[in-house]
Parts: C-alpha cells; sequence; structure tokens
C-alpha cells in the first residue's frame, strides 16, 4: 500500500522506505532501503525532519527529503522450524 505522507504512518507500522544516501555506500551505491517498524516523524532534529523505523540492525533515523519511494508492508511470516 503506497503511503501519501510519512507522517500519517502510525507508530507501530510496518513499512518500508528507499531513500537517498548522503554519501555513497559500498560499492557506489546512492540509495538503501529500510525495513521495520515506525517509531515516529521527528519535525525538530538536526538533520530535519526524520522518520525513525525500528530495524533488525537498530533504529535508523531517515530524512523526509531522501525518501524516494515508501509503502505500507504486512507483518513477516512466522519463523520455520
Amino acid at each position: 500500500m503506497q503511503i501519501r505522507s510519512l507522517r500519517d504512518v502510525a507508530v507501530g507500522e510496518r513499512l518500508v522506505v528507499r531513500y537517498r544516501l548522503a554519501q555513497p555506500g559500498p560499492g557506489g551505491s546512492t540509495l538503501s532501503d529500510a525495513l521495520g517498524l515506525c517509531r515516529g516523524v521527528v519535525e525538530d532534529a538536526p538533520e530535519g525532519a526524520v522518520i525513525r523505523i525500528e530495524t533488525r540492525h537498530g533504529v535508523v533515523a531517515v530524512p523526509l527529503d531522501a525518501v524516494t519511494h515508501a509503502k505500507l508492508v504486512p507483518p513477516p511470516p512466522p519463523r520455520r522450524r
């Protein structure tokens, strides 16, 4: 499901965002993805408005003006035994 505004995403909803990196990453990539739970939008962060996403590797703060795509995603499938 596409998102009209990241400011409308509720805390706890699962989403994926693609965003532009400030500096090229390994291999010269200029984009990255963050998949996880929304932990809120911070309007007065030092780097400007950011959305905080809790991923498996920790909380990522993504500048809203760097986001190129975003959508809500379903919960992860149950783990296999």
